[in-house]
């Protein structure tokens, strides 16, 4: 049935994009991300650290949103004053990516991104 609807010299890319989506949808992989990043406020004292190793670009936004805003869906508050609200600090601006030498020593490394931040 797939094969009808996928794009003519991409079918195993399509196909393994539409079974990632079914696993995604059916472990309820980003609701457990999302409760992870909320109780990982309430968890981590001032000055520890959070560290998230995400492996596809929705998993990905989502760990940046959090670090960010404080919020994994919607915009930063702030306070009366103006300050940001949020209770993680970026410790690098941008994610850290697997090496030219570990991908190719491990091919799914590619598309891993680490990100850190520290509570505040």
């Amino acid at each position: 049935m797939l094969k009808q609807v996928a794009p003519r010299g991409k079918e195993f890319k399509y196909f393994a994009q539409v079974f990632q989506a079914l696993r995604i949808e059916v472990n309820g992989e980003m609701g457990a991300l999302e409760d992870f990043l909320l109780q990982c406020d309430e968890l981590i004292e001032k000055g520890g650290r959070l560290v998230v190793m995400s492996y596809h670009s929705l998993e990905d936004r989502m760990v940046k949103n959090y670090i960010n805003t404080g919020k994994v869906f919607g915009e930063l508050e702030k306070d009366f004053f103006g300050n940001p609200i949020r209770p993680f600090l970026a410790v690098n601006r941008r994610p850290i990516g697997a090496s030219e030498e570990e991908v190719k020593e491990n091919n799914r490394a590619r598309s891993a991104r680490l990100r850190v931040a520290e509570r505040i």
